[in-house]
């Protein structure tokens, strides 16, 4: 056995960054996560910087803005996954520069997590938020980087609580909020799995230079279907409010009342017309699944790896009933 890759993850303590470093450091990989000074003496993050520490992880000080330390960092390891948040995807272009100065990296993963970027029919403002992530696959492939760019779809923690219901704190039981028709199909991981596939394909030759794709069969409803998985669970039959199209597109234009606009846990810092026009791109356009998956591109996580024992749709749902 090839002895594992030495990881480095950037953004480790963000939302989906924390999953990918406990994931990396439980396969046995050795994992570095870059840290700012300032987040070690951060108390809101010492929650994670404890579980990090305890699990072996091993902290190299530097910052996205430091060139030299983001090099010296990135020397020391074999791959490099990004998992910057929303405000920093444009500013991987440092990452790139540093890799290319380093030299040495085997593998990098941008930070993706979401749609497939080069085939969307997004509108604003999640159209620039994909241009960005794309723009960085452009830098990353004009430098010869090797590299998998992982589209992992929807965030289980993300949409599943709600159902994607405005201002709720829980799955709705009276009446339920449906964009466009609810039939377009979407995908809906859970983040630990997320990150235990996107670890998996560090070291597999079958990934490189490829889209990772997180299809996992159990885990693909249309939203008629997943508010039918609901109502079977709680047994009870829910109002279906449907938003036309054409509303929808009103509401991400800034017409947003407290009614039909989709909204996510507060943590997250993304804007709520970023996240409608995301959701209207999947569940109304149906960007996650109206494609196949060409071997000349990508392929799929399940069907690689078919020991991991994902959790599903239905699995996510029991623990809100």
């Amino acid at each position: 056995m090839a002895a594992k890759s030495k990881i480095l993850i950037i953004g480790g303590t963000g939302y989906i960054g924390k999953f990918i470093v406990e994931a990396s450091a439980k396969a046995g990989h050795p994992t570095f996560a870059l840290v700012r000074e300032s987040t070690l003496s951060n108390p809101s993050k010492s929650s994670i910087i404890e579980r990090f520490n305890s699990s072996g992880v091993t902290f190299l000080h530097g910052d996205l803005y430091d060139h030299e330390s983001l090099v010296k960092a990135i020397k020391q390891v074999d791959v490099v996954i990004s998992t910057v948040g929303h405000a920093q995807l444009g500013d991987q272009g440092r990452i790139v520069a540093a890799i290319k100065e380093a030299g040495n990296v085997k593998r990098f993963f941008p930070s993706e997590f979401g749609n497939d970027v080069d085939r969307t029919s997004a509108v604003e403002p999640a159209k620039t938020a994909f241009a960005t992530k794309a723009q960085i696959r452009r830098a990353v492939e004009a430098e010869g980087i090797p590299h998998t760019y992982v589209s992992s779809n929807f965030f289980a923690g993300y949409f599943l609580p709600t159902l994607s219901q405005p201002g709720a704190t829980a799955p709705p039981r009276d009446k339920v909020i449906i964009l466009g028709d609810g039939n377009p199909k979407a995908i809906f991981n859970k983040e630990d799995d997320i990150a235990t596939y996107t670890i998996k394909a560090v070291d597999d030759p079958r990934t490189l230079n490829k889209i990772l794709y997180i299809r996992a069969p159990a885990n693909i409803y249309s939203f008629n279907e997943l508010v039918s998985l609901w109502e079977k669970k709680i047994g009870k039959t829910l109002e279906r409010i449907y938003v036309p199209e054409e509303q929808v597109l009103k509401n991400i234009q800034g017409k947003l009342n407290n009614f039909v606009c989709v909204s996510v846990k507060s943590k997250s810092p993304v804007p709520i017309n970023v996240v409608l026009s995301i959701s209207h791109a999947v569940f109304v356009k149906g960007d996650q699944t109206n494609f196949e998956i060409e071997p000349s591109f990508g392929v799929e996580a399940s069907a690689l790896y078919p020991d991991v024992k994902y959790t599903t749709v239905d699995e996510y749902l029991n623990q809100f009933v």
